[in-house]
């Protein structure tokens, strides 16, 4: 089998954060989250990384990762920019907002012609993600059979606010049957829920597993999304603000049975920085993980 591909959605605008939190120091030898998501990457067997950015910030991220990885990884750049777009379709005046992770996913079609792994940035996935899902590449033989990394929504929150979180609904084979967006998910006293707009608090089950954007795709993947682009320039509400995120076309490929996702369950920590505040709390999480000897104090000397 060919390496897979770890393909990291690196454009967004981090207003919550405050800042470029992508690139933003987290480890004791200026790391960033990035940093420990490639180093995992490289050692459960990934050949190149793919990087989705803002043209504008392509100097800022070479000059934080060129000398420290040269020589050990391949890096390419891709630029998601409101004008990336398939032929055939044209952005309407006034679009400011980016497309969306789906479309940011989609700018990387023509450099990824090998089975490739999604994630979010600021995002901190722990080394079993990427084992899983070399793993699965490694044993699956049937090219429409994607899969995700699916994670307990207990291991997910922010002490520092709310968060959106995609709820996982699969059968007892593990085949995923839809992805439920929730908004302001927060833990109070000993439970998780959120405020539902017409029935007030509803809890969710602590094991509950969702969605952190941690993909395993194929590249016939990319011609499904092209399509749904289209369809969803066509068919979107509010073209100025709507999103073209990863789980609309991959509800559209579980319903017309084009397709499959397989849920693999994980018992990792996930960790990221939504807010500035949860900063300090990632710190002390890496540090943890290096005193116990899961990375070196500096993942590049």
């Amino acid at each position: 089998m060919k390496k897979p591909t770890l393909l990291i959605l690196a454009a967004g605008i981090g207003s919550r954060y405050g800042g470029l939190k992508q690139i933003d120091k987290i480890g004791p030898s200026g790391e960033a989250i990035i940093d420990y998501s490639i180093f995992d990457a490289m050692r459960a067997g990934f050949g190149k990384v793919v990087m989705v950015i803002r043209k504008e910030l392509e100097a800022d991220f070479r000059d934080f990762f060129n000398d420290k990885i040269k020589g050990k990884l391949n890096i390419q750049y891709v630029y998601q920019e409101l004008d990336n777009l398939p032929e055939g379709v044209v952005a309407p005046a006034g679009r400011v907002k980016p497309w969306g992770t789906a479309h940011a996913v989609l700018v990387a079609s023509e450099v990824i012609n090998e089975p490739f792994m999604v994630i979010n940035a600021d995002d901190f996935y722990g080394m079993e993600a990427y084992q899983s899902i070399v793993q699965y590449f490694t044993t699956n033989n049937n090219l429409k059979k994607h899969c995700m990394v699916g994670y307990q929504l207990q291991y997910t929150l922010s002490d520092h606010g709310t968060v959106s979180r995609g709820i996982c609904s699969y059968g007892e084979d593990m085949i995923l049957k839809g992805i439920r967006e929730v908004t302001n998910v927060e833990r109070r006293s000993d439970e998780i829920g959120y405020n539902h707009p017409k029935q007030g608090w509803s809890t969710i089950e602590d094991d509950t597993i969702v969605s952190m954007n941690a993909w395993g795709f194929y590249p016939g993947i990319f011609q499904l999304f092209k399509k749904g682009f289209a369809d969803f320039i066509t068919n979107a509400d509010d073209i100025l603000k709507a999103e073209y995120y990863i789980a609309k076309p991959l509800a559209w490929m579980i319903e017309k049975k084009l397709g499959d996702i397989q849920v693999l369950e994980s018992d990792a920590k996930w960790f990221g920085v939504t807010y500035r505040e949860d900063k300090e709390l990632a710190k002390e999480k890496i540090n943890k993980l290096i005193n116990s000897g899961l990375y070196p104090e500096n993942l590049w000397s």
